[in-house]
């Protein structure tokens, strides 16, 4: 359904390490005098369409990993996403989230800042997995901040999984799909691994232990089943979601409606143009 209101992407490219399999625009260990920086020119350009008086019903924080902020530096996105935009109180303030890198009282200031639903990126229950994938985190590190969402009053949470990953079997991704379904997350997004140029991954595709490619269809197809059966609407290739919980900012991207991306790399269709900034 068309809406009169955009979506607003804000890309955060800051990691504390890249995964081996990520080619999105991010870089680890920048100093904190840099991510300042960063934050200020962010909010110069969201400040840029001050004057047009856009509504907007969406706000998405992607990366990279936004949790790395301080809460401070979200309050003054948020800040500038106020005063240069006719934010409507029914929004929907997604941020994606690594665990291990906010514990309950970082979350805590992103929720008080209006950060309402969080996307949190646990690709897989196994430890041997996570460190393949060259994840920072552990299982038991992800179940603490869910709880920690949990008891913050977040509704609205969706959990990043991911198939065809090196050392992953069926059972292993079977095992993943029921722990995540017995916690009964609002959405579950299931991504298959690409292995694109520039990553490490990539450069070791001749010797990754990888699934077979029948067995990577085979667990595309568990997903499918195990989510549908588990209350789950299957309402985009990766997406999954409980009824009235379907991703407001994605299907915006879907439905073709217009949207504005600010930051590195972000992309936009906004007065019926498609551009994007440049990554550095």
């Amino acid at each position: 359904m068309k809406t009169n209101c955009k979506g607003l992407y804000v890309h955060i490219p800051f990691c504390v390490r890249k995964c081996n399999y990520c080619d999105f625009c991010s870089f680890s260990g920048v100093d904190e005098k840099t991510k300042a920086a960063y934050v200020d020119r962010l909010c110069e350009e969201i400040l840029s369409y001050k004057s047009e008086a856009i509504k907007i019903d969406t706000v998405f924080f992607g990366g990279g990993t936004p949790t790395l902020l301080d809460p401070c530096d979200v309050s003054k996105i948020m800040s500038a996403i106020r005063e240069s935009f006719v934010l409507m109180d029914s929004s929907e303030i997604t941020m994606e989230a690594n665990p291990g890198t906010a514990n309950f009282e970082k979350l805590n200031s992103f929720v008080d800042c209006g950060i309402n639903r969080f996307s949190v990126g646990l690709q897989t229950i196994h430890e041997n997995e996570l460190k393949k994938l060259g994840r920072i985190h552990t299982y038991d590190e992800f179940l603490t901040m869910y709880s920690n969402l949990r008891n913050l009053g977040i509704k609205n949470i969706n959990v990043d999984l991911m198939y065809g990953i090196p050392l992953q079997t069926m059972d292993s991704f079977a095992k993943t799909l029921r722990s995540i379904t017995d916690l009964a997350p609002e959405h579950i997004s299931v991504y298959g691994l690409i292995l694109e140029e520039g990553t490490p991954f990539y450069s070791e595709r001749n010797t990754l232990s990888l699934p077979r490619e029948d067995d990577e269809c085979d667990m595309y197809d568990l997903a499918c089943k195990t989510l549908s059966s588990s209350g789950y609407n299957h309402y985009e290739i990766s997406n999954y979601a409980k009824p009235g919980y379907e991703s407001r900012h994605n299907l915006k991207y879907w439905h073709s409606d217009e949207y504005i991306g600010v930051g590195l790399s972000a992309y936009s269709y906004y007065k019926g143009r498609r551009f994007g900034n440049t990554k550095v």
